[in-house]
């Protein structure tokens, strides 16, 4: 087993001149959490990883294991063609308000509406990144270009604050076929805050998730159950 540990500032450093852009489009404000670089390190993975380093698997802390991590990395096999990152679905309805403006235009869209015919955005606490299929999209890499964001974001309306999970999302609507998506299994979300801001009516269709959950993700500092 080989530990490679990674200096943040360096990282930060390669990272800065390819998501100085949209950070101002999916960060809280100057200064904030979110506004630092280092939480865009997976939309640019490919660019600042050794080349000979092909898959990464990123994952926040706040998580509990049900299940080896190897069986998740056996999620890359199912990998479509085309896509290059493997996420798990949203299970709130915090794009359902993001995209408030947008979804007021376009009556008829699937945009921030619940599973399993919606896009309610991804959930970013489990990422599988295929880094060798991420360097050699074309358009993926189209996607990280600054008039690329300004017009996706335009089109949309967006404003976040979630980082790469705004980033993701926003391209998830447009370019659903650059993601795998991932079992609500593998990532658990327990974090109930929009059930109780104006979305208790249809919370539910987003929280669900059938099957045994593998990983749970505790996020928005909730507790995960014990065994």
């Amino acid at each position: 087993c080989q530990v490679i540990v990674h200096d943040v500032n360096e990282l930060t450093e390669k990272l800065f001149p390819i998501v100085e852009a949209m950070q101002k489009h999916f960060s809280a404000g100057s200064g904030t959490y979110y506004s630092d670089s280092i939480f865009f390190l997976s939309v640019a993975m490919h660019r600042i990883m050794p080349k000979e380093i092909t898959r990464i698997i990123q994952v926040d802390l706040d998580l509990k294991y049900k299940t080896n991590i190897r069986d998740l990395f056996d999620e890359f096999d199912n990998f479509p063609e085309g896509a290059v990152i493997g996420i798990a679905r949203e299970m709130q309805p915090v794009y359902r308000h993001t995209f408030w403006q947008y979804r007021r235009e376009n009556p008829q869209t699937k945009v921030g509406e619940p599973p399993p015919d919606g896009l309610p955005g991804f959930n970013s606490g489990v990422l599988l990144l295929n880094l060798e299929a991420m360097r050699q999209s074309k358009l993926y890499n189209q996607l990280l270009e600054p008039t690329m964001v300004q017009k996706l974001t335009e089109k949309y309306h967006f404003k976040g604050h979630l980082g790469d999970q705004d980033f993701f999302t926003m391209v998830g609507m447009e370019h659903p076929e650059l993601f795998h998506v991932l079992d609500c299994t593998w990532n658990r979300q327990l974090c109930t805050w929009w059930r109780d801001h104006g979305y208790s009516d249809v919370f539910e269709q987003y929280f669900q998730c059938e099957g045994e959950v593998r990983i749970y993700h505790g996020n928005c500092n909730t507790p995960i159950p014990e065994d």
